[in-house]
């Protein structure tokens, strides 16, 4: 493997070039003529890099006014749809926004989602996205389609060109997610090719305590260009505003594809190194807590010299698509992640908060994963009458190895209010000796979906339905040891209609379903059971328009989540409660005018528990869900010679309550965010600088409630400033 020390030697920066929709879609921008005057379109001198997303013929959808988010996504096995076609909900933000923002990773591009909240793993420092109040975790991200082969704990964006949220169950559309997450949407990211142009780019950044180095290049080759070539490397290295924290990383992509009149094909492949240490962990709240804590006081709180995280991934993947006919085509995509984590964590679990008596944890988690994700298909289109069809029947495969052990102990007093810190040889008193890598759990995924998208009345009616057949195997082990065997088949039909109101409006409605693995619990003797899987429905009604300049969404949604709980009796008899999560979504995206262009939203989530045990905590809200979440985010291009823009941005996230019981509530919390570009050339060479500064109050809170329905408060991350160049030649 490549030793991160050695991956300074190919550094250069991570960046695709772009068109504005202005230049890309001048024709939509001439039906506008007679409401907008055209000549007062400002179009940026910008390089006109065009890049396909993987081997299908359809490539990249335009960036829409503004070049912040797309024209449309990848609506599962139907691919590319634009956004006032399908009667589904996603938003794609396009490289030059992750750019323009010096966002780092998944997490940090979905600040810019009024839809998602981000929070930290179980007792890791995983990432874990909260769609709709449903967690999503980092591991059950997608990459181009397949589940399951990208890093597992934290996806760097040199990794990829865009990030496509899809906001609902997505079983037909995509499969079952294999980590048993992603009730409430998805994440689908869409891999970097090579573009039109040739491509050399170096980046340096640096948040004033540490720095990192990256690399694009790319380049088109062959009498017709049909071969491309591009590779992403990046280092960082240093710490963070958390006290004591530290945090390095390494990585090295090569993408290639070809592209011929009936046959195309692309490829990844690529290597991680993400190494953390001294990380501020998560504070647990026991039962006996009767009020939060102060996130003031925590601020003051750092990791453990002894915890760290690392984690090396080897990934890659390949798709073939080939022209049977004009109107018919074959596809196939395999993808794979090696994994190895090594990591020793710790906690604070908090039972006083008047006293601050504590205890300080520790855990060791060594770790191999394997996964193997596949995807074989078959799309046609034809006519039947008035009646356009696009038929696709897709069969996909999805096994997961897990390999781990678990070293765990709670040994020590600690308080809130004085923290211990102790020395690295307590660890093997506290934990003694940990076994590496028995097997854990063995997951394969099985399904076949037969799915017809249905255009009539000139286009302007969709309806887009079909149904996946599923089979969920779950080999459950302790140890090492086989336990038992979880097996379980369903079909998961949807239907989405989507009906044109004008050119610019549409409105739509869709139900559809997830299929999750069942949750793993605890009865109180301390017995390890693994629920069967189960089915999620969802039901969803909203409105869209889009003129070519603004753009928006409202909708108005319902979900249901089986919870798996056990009594107390320790028995272990399994019941089966449900949360309830139903909502109003708004978002709005585009140029509100030449200089200034506009994306944020708002989301009103209402949930409650039923059928709980005992029916405790029937009626009551679910753990970590605000009931009102809203970004407002701005940027604008200042009158000058120069090219200037400035940006701004604003999260409020509303109170939420920590316990199921809703006797512990977080307050709700503000976050400002602010930002510089600069446009210009140093010697000859184009340059790009940003500069920004997040939580620029310094405000401390608690991000987020729980994870998993585990109370697990996660800090707000402080005042960070940042400040990058980046160098086209």
């Amino acid at each position: 493997m490549l030793k991160m020390k050695q991956l300074c030697v190919m550094m250069a920066c991570t960046a695709q070039g772009f068109t504005y929709a202005y230049a890309n879609e001048a024709a939509e921008t001439d039906n506008l003529a007679g409401r907008v005057d055209a000549s007062a379109v400002q179009t940026l001198d910008v390089i006109n890099i065009v890049v396909s997303a993987d081997a299908s013929a359809d490539g990249l959808m335009k960036p829409y006014a503004g070049g912040q988010v797309a024209t449309g996504g990848k609506i599962g096995i139907f691919g590319n749809q634009k956004n006032l076609d399908t009667p589904f909900n996603i938003t794609s933000y396009t490289n030059q926004y992750i750019q323009d923002r010096q966002a780092q990773s998944v997490g940090e591009v979905l600040q810019a989602d009024a839809g998602v909240r981000t929070a930290k793993g179980y007792g890791n420092f995983q990432e874990a996205y909260f769609i709709r109040g449903f967690a999503l975790a980092s591991d059950d991200t997608a990459y181009n389609g397949l589940y399951g082969i990208l890093p597992r704990q934290y996806i760097p964006t040199e990794l990829f060109e865009r990030v496509e949220v899809f906001k609902g169950a997505s079983a037909f559309l995509n499969g079952a997610i294999p980590g048993g997450t992603g009730i409430g949407g998805s994440i689908n990211l869409l891999p970097k090719r090579a573009s039109n142009d040739p491509l050399t780019r170096i980046s340096v950044g640096t948040n004033f305590n540490g720095g990192y180095v990256a690399s694009d290049v790319s380049r088109r080759l062959g009498e017709n260009d049909q071969f491309g070539v591009r590779v992403n490397t990046a280092y960082h290295d240093g710490g963070t505003e958390a006290d004591k924290e530290n945090k390095a990383l390494g990585l090295a992509l090569i993408s290639a594809d070809y592209k011929g009149d009936q046959f195309r094909l692309s490829g990844d492949l690529g290597y991680n190194n993400n190494r953390l240490s001294e990380n501020r962990p998560s504070l647990r709240l026991t039962n006996a807590v009767t009020q939060v804590p102060s996130a003031s006081q925590y601020a003051n709180y750092h990791g453990q010299a002894w915890t760290y995280s690392n984690e090396e991934d080897l990934f890659g993947s390949i798709r073939a698509e080939y022209d049977l006919t004009d109107a018919t085509t074959a596809y196939a995509a395999y993808g794979f992640r090696k994994s190895e984590e090594a990591g020793v964590y710790s906690s604070q679990q908090l039972s006083d908060t008047a006293t601050g008596a504590a205890k300080l944890s520790a855990s060791v988690i060594p770790r191999k994963d394997t996964n193997h994700s596949a995807e074989l298909g078959l799309k046609t289109k034809f006519e039947t009458g008035n009646l356009k069809h696009q038929v696709v029947v897709s069969g996909s495969l999805n096994r997961a190895d897990k390999r781990y052990n678990y070293g765990y102990a709670t040994s020590l007093n600690d308080n809130f209010y004085d923290p211990i810190y102790t020395e690295n040889s307590n660890i093997d008193k506290w934990l003694g000796e940990v076994g590496a890598y028995p097997k854990a759990g063995l997951s394969t995924l099985k399904s076949i979906a037969l799915g017809d998208n249905i255009s009539m009345l000139d286009d302007r009616l969709t309806l887009m339905l079909g149904a996946r057949y599923q089979e969920i195997d779950q080999d459950v082990y302790s140890y090492g040891t086989y336990k038992y065997n979880i097996n379980k088949n369903q079909l998961t039909p949807a239907l989405g209609v989507s009906y044109k109101l004008s050119p610019e409006w549409s409105m739509y409605a869709n139900y559809i379903e997830a299929l999750v693995q069942g949750d793993a619990i605890l009865d109180s003797e301390g017995n390890n059971y693994i629920a069967d899987p189960f089915v999620s429905k969802q039901k969803e009604v909203g409105l869209k328009f889009e003129n070519g300049l603004l753009g928006g969404t409202l909708n108005y949604f319902y979900t249901d989540r089986q919870k798996a709980s056990v009594n107390t009796s320790g028995t272990a008899q399994i019941s089966q409660a449900t949360n309830i999560h139903q909502g109003v979504e708004f978002n709005a995206y585009g140029q509100l005018s030449d200089s200034i262009k506009i994306l944020g939203g708002a989301t009103w989530i209402d949930t409650q528990q039923k059928n709980t045990y005992q029916g405790l905590f029937d009626g009551h809200h679910v753990i970590g869900v605000p009931e009102f979440q809203a970004n407002v985010e701005a940027d604008w291009q200042l009158p000058t010679e120069q090219d200037i823009s400035v940006n701004g941005r604003v999260v409020y996230t509303g109170s939420t309550y920590a316990n199921n019981a809703n006797t512990l509530k977080l307050n709700d919390w503000t976050r400002v965010d602010v930002g510089a570009n600069y446009k210009t050339q140093i010697n000859t060479v184009p340059t790009t600088l940003n500069f920004s500064v997040t939580n620029v109050l310094d405000k401390d809170y608690w991000a987020s409630a729980s994870v998993n329905d585990y109370t697990y408060l996660s800090l707000s991350e402080p005042r960070t400033f940042k400040l990058s160049a980046t160098f086209d030649f």
